[in-house]
């Protein structure tokens, strides 16, 4: 039995056919965990879809009904990158359920691990870069509404910039965001978070690793959240079709290691969320992810985690 639970639902599959973003990932990332003997079936918990008030506290009610509806304009469509159907609608409301429970489950069991959402290019009042659905604004907020927490800060390492997110917590003291990302890439136009880390072309884990631990532990000693939810995309990889960084898989091990480990030294739970990944072989991908929950089980029974 694991020390924490994985959120999953059949329902992640955004049924995108031939596309870039490969969302069978999810139901990969599940069999891999499982085929491993890293988690037995009872290690899984299934999340409901995020409630209309739930998503209606981050999301405009207009964009909220065209998405329900199926009446997006072209260019909305266009914007989003992905094709519309019911499907795709229901995925993104299972993903916020399931970051919401991830993290329930983490300020419980000291991880919650998404095995999906992490859709940081949502705003309010529309979608992009493949996300309609802020799952991690909604789950950031539901804890709050619920009275679960105060404080919260994204550590958003996906190697494209979190510009809804960012968006979203623009000028909110209560949420810190922290985005870690190639700068010459999507998107264009970034938001300011509460902390960029610009990267160059080409870097390397070394360099990368530097640069976040110094943001990174500089922001927790300041800002002190209740909530850590980490946006562990596969992207920077090496050879990811849509990224243009150049860790390597151990890289990106240390990477897990570093923000889950730091945080939960510091008995700040740790909701993970997977987002990008489009490495050239899906595999890859698929073992990038399924990496981040090896660590973060090695991390939480290292620590000893308790409230």
């Amino acid at each position: 039995m694991l020390p924490y639970k994985l959120v999953y639902h059949d329902g992640y599959d955004l049924r995108l056919g031939d596309h870039v973003f490969p969302a069978q990932k999810y139901r990969y990332i599940h069999d891999r965990l499982l085929r491993d003997g890293f988690a037995t079936a009872e290690d899984f918990v299934q999340p409901e879809p995020a409630s209309e008030a739930d998503i209606l506290a981050v999301h405009e009610a207009g964009w909220v009904g065209r998405l329900k509806s199926g009446t997006l304009s072209y260019q909305e469509i266009v914007q989003l990158e992905v094709p519309y159907s019911r499907e795709l609608v229901e995925a993104f409301w299972l993903a916020a359920g399931g970051s919401m429970l991830a993290a329930r489950l983490a300020l419980e069991q000291g991880v919650g691990f998404n095995v999906g959402g992490g859709f940081h290019h949502a705003f309010p009042g529309h979608g992009e870069g493949f996300c309609a659905i802020n799952d991690i604004a909604v789950a950031i907020r539901a804890m709050q509404r619920a009275g679960f927490i105060q404080r919260a800060m994204v550590v958003d390492c996906d190697v494209h910039h979190g510009n809804g997110t960012a968006g979203i917590f623009a000028g909110d003291a209560s949420v810190f965001t922290l985005s870690i990302h190639q700068l010459n890439n999507y998107p264009s136009q970034k938001p300011p978070s509460s902390l960029d880390i610009d990267l160059a072309d080409g870097v390397c884990d070394e360099e990368y690793l530097q640069r976040l631990g110094n943001g990174y532990r500089a922001a927790l000693a300041m800002f002190h959240p209740e909530l850590l939810v980490y946006v562990a995309g596969a992207d920077p990889y090496c050879e990811d079709q849509l990224g243009g960084l150049s860790l390597s898989l151990e890289g990106l091990r240390e990477r897990d290691r570093l923000v889950i480990g730091t945080a939960l030294e510091g008995r700040i739970p740790v909701a993970i969320v997977l987002a990008g990944g489009y490495a050239v072989s899906v595999q890859d991908t698929v073992t990038i992810h399924a990496n981040t929950a090896y660590v973060a089980k090695e991390v939480l029974e290292k620590t000893g985690w308790q409230r």
